[in-house]
């Protein structure tokens, strides 16, 4: 199966999945996050799959949203963002949270930039390997947004709340000794790709309701609010969005550095 923006290859149990943009540097537009949700749902009706490796084709795993494509638009975050009930995942959150959902292990071969929107589909598989040279980034804040996509849950599982903040307000690259250091890599390999063919051939040596059961288990004791988490993001997104702040985040990185920001709403 072929997607514009997304391939799958299905091979012996084993799905592997890569985005497919690599002249944009895979950075997620419309036909991305449709194609992502899209190749989701295939993997999730197919019970002969075992494990599922999400890569990035050229030089780069993705290098976030494309800001150019998506935010020029209003109707697109409408699209991205509108739920029927605050605790669903929105477009935007189930191209994350749509990995964790799955019953079989995902595994985040990382290479390059892993920024922004990238950083939330990573932190949305259940096992991280990244190339030494790879950065991550919780890039949002730079365009006046907030992490919405459903990372925060995993973020909440692995990192301190002090650390969480400094990255996601900061919108700082983060190396992957770094990255590997504070959680958020399981595993650093000058071959991402066969590092997680090597683990997904581990973790599928047992039966695959073992698997799919301990995964279940454990995403639940770890973490019970899910719904809350996913409405609070999107709440306060909308927020953001119908403010002055947002637009003038834009304007600074895209053309006047020098703008000042307006006062901040009440929070």
């Amino acid at each position: 199966m072929s997607e514009s923006r997304v391939s799958i290859t299905i091979n012996n149990g084993f799905a592997e999945v890569q985005l497919n943009r690599p002249d944009k540097r895979n950075a997620l537009d419309m036909a991305m996050f449709y194609d992502l949700d899209k190749v989701i749902r295939k993997i999730s009706k197919d019970k002969s799959i075992r494990a599922v490796i999400v890569s990035g084709a050229g030089d780069d795993f993705c290098s976030g949203l494309d800001i150019k494509s998506v935010m020029t638009k209003p109707v697109n975050g409408i699209k991205l963002l509108w739920k029927w009930l605050p605790g669903n995942a929105n477009l935007a959150q189930r191209v994350v949270v749509g990995w964790r959902r799955l019953p079989v292990p995902v595994i985040m071969a990382i290479h390059g930039r892993c920024w922004g929107g990238g950083t939330q589909i990573a932190l949305g598989g259940d096992f991280r390997i990244a190339s030494p040279e790879a950065n991550l980034s919780i890039m949002e804040g730079r365009w006046g947004l907030i992490p919405d996509m459903g990372g925060t849950l995993t973020l909440k599982e692995i990192l301190s709340v002090d650390q969480a903040m400094e990255w996601a307000m900061s919108a700082e690259e983060i190396s992957a000794e770094s990255a590997l250091e504070h959680g958020l890599l399981n595993q650093v390999a000058d071959d991402p790709l066969a590092a997680a063919r090597a683990l997904a051939e581990k973790l599928t040596i047992g039966s695959p309701d073992a698997v799919a059961g301990v995964k279940k288990l454990y995403h639940r004791a770890w973490h019970r609010d899910q719904r809350a988490v996913l409405a609070r993001e999107t709440f306060y997104q909308w927020r953001i969005l119908l403010g002055k702040n947002r637009s003038i985040a834009v304007k600074k990185q895209l053309s006047d550095p020098t703008i000042s920001f307006a006062k901040r709403k009440s929070w």
